[in-house]
């Protein structure tokens, strides 16, 4: 990188703790130098782009830019997360197009597939051991502390490097953030999804956000028993919960990005419009919109990690059918109304990580989950920071990761989704830049000038 000299290598780890027959895995980093190394480092910022399961090394050009303006006095530190990159890749025979658009069968067969092949080693794969890759990383290269940049995912990794190692780290930026312990259910991503729908009719004025809550109900409610197929390059079954899904996770993520362009989000109310009367044309379009980026996360990785560490609304220790009567009455008894716009069985099926998603996981013997943990989190500084147009990580999680934190500041930033950080006027670059410098609250005033999205004007 031009500026920057760049320090490569990897730390060897094992794959399981105290299971030398397992084997090891290399954590490969990248350590970008300051401009300026006359003077000590005034920080290691160490970011986590999410997933679980995306390698941060390959993706460098965007982590110098969300760092740029700190990258005179602060090191970056780039670790490819086990499994993912350069780090010992993980192949468990999951394929990533399939798993983001075949059925929820087809992901069942996946997740089920790859548990299998993964035997006792799917221990390995948890956010605990890669925050212990983290730390060992560090330790490598005489780091005394790191400041932890966690993204989507990476805001459920980085508090569990915190309580692990708690006197190595410096200050913590969250950004798309939510708990250990979020609620199974996942109500705050769908509240915020009909949130959401009536926030961008409301900023511009072209649709009337309840009526396209009530649109959106409709055509799920049509789709839960009708399914239609979208043709393109590889069909989609479009049930209840694929909606769900594509709304919530595609359709809310990098919105804010381009705001003068139009995005998957700003067709939706014009879509549901026309669906709710029978035309299914803007529907369509919007599914071919939502599905046509590759998958981002190594999908192998991404799979083990969530079924290991996410909490689940069945017990581990029941057989896949005793799992699939706990989880059918805990929707019946949690969510008899639904959720959000949705039946809670499609709702539940609209989540890749949740719902049911990892009920033929075969689990992981005294396994203790990050929400099982009870250790305080470290009094540091630490930015926790919501676009308020994401259903992935909404508001409401964000706060409740803000209250985990002695030393909190919670800004939610408007007309951007998931995550804040790619809202182009540098307002959410430089809030960030400031509380690292600082560790005080960044001053928000750029904030209320980040203009709303572009949205498809409804018209009857």
């Amino acid at each position: 990188m031009a500026g920057h000299g760049v320090e490569c290598g990897t730390v060897q780890r094992p794959l399981v703790q105290d299971k030398p027959e397992f084997g090891t895995v290399d954590v490969s980093y990248a350590l970008v130098r300051r401009t300026n190394t006359d003077a000590p480092a005034a920080g290691t910022i160490t970011p986590n782009p999410g997933g679980p399961g995306v390698p941060l090394i390959s993706h460098a050009a965007e982590a110098v830019a969300l760092s740029e303006g700190l990258l005179n006095d602060h090191d970056l530190l780039l670790i490819d997360p086990r499994g993912t990159g350069l780090s010992s890749p993980l192949d468990c025979g999951a394929d990533e197009q399939e798993y983001q658009l075949g059925t929820r069968e087809q992901n069942l067969q996946t997740v089920a597939r790859c548990g299998e092949q993964l035997g006792p080693k799917a221990a390995g794969y948890t956010s605990a051991a890669t925050a212990d890759d983290f730390d060992a990383v560090r330790a490598q290269l005489g780091i005394p502390k790191l400041v932890l940049y966690g993204i989507s995912y990476g805001t459920y990794l980085m508090p569990v490097y915190a309580q692990r190692h708690p006197d190595r780290v410096q200050s913590m930026v969250l950004t798309g953030a939510y708990p250990a312990d979020f609620d199974r259910t996942q109500r705050p991503n769908a509240e915020a999804v009909s949130l959401t729908l009536q926030r961008i009719c409301a900023r511009n004025q072209v649709c009337d956000g309840d009526a396209a809550v009530a649109n959106l109900r409709t055509v799920a409610e049509r789709l839960r028993t009708a399914p239609i197929t979208v043709d393109g390059t590889h069909p989609v079954l479009l049930t209840e919960g694929k909606l769900g899904n594509l709304i919530f996770e595609a359709a809310t993520s990098n919105v804010g990005a381009q705001p003068e362009t139009l995005t998957p989000l700003g067709m939706l109310p014009a879509a549901l419009h026309a669906a709710a009367r029978g035309d299914d044309t803007g529907l369509r379009a919007f599914v071919t919109a939502t599905t046509s980026e590759p998958a981002y996360e190594k999908i192998d990785a991404y799979i083990a990690v969530a079924c290991n560490d996410y909490a689940q609304l069945w017990s581990l220790d029941a057989t896949v059918p005793q799992r699939e009567q706990q989880y059918h009455e805990a929707l019946a008894r949690l969510a008899p109304n639904g959720l959000g716009a949705f039946s809670a069985e499609g709702w539940g099926a609209a989540q890749r990580d949740g719902g049911d998603a990892c009920i033929r996981w075969p689990g992981i013997p005294q396994h203790q989950r990050p929400d099982q943990v009870r250790t305080p989190m470290p009094d540091v500084p630490v930015l926790v920071l919501s676009g308020d147009l994401d259903a992935i990580t909404p508001d409401a999680n964000g706060k409740l990761v803000a209250a985990k934190f002695p030393r909190s500041t919670f800004v939610s930033v408007p007309n951007t989704g998931h995550v804040p950080d790619l809202e182009p006027s540098g307002c959410v670059v430089g809030m960030v830049g400031e509380f690292v410098r600082t560790g005080a609250a960044p001053k928000t005033d750029c904030v209320p000038t980040i203009p709303p999205i572009a949205v498809t004007p409804v018209t009857n």
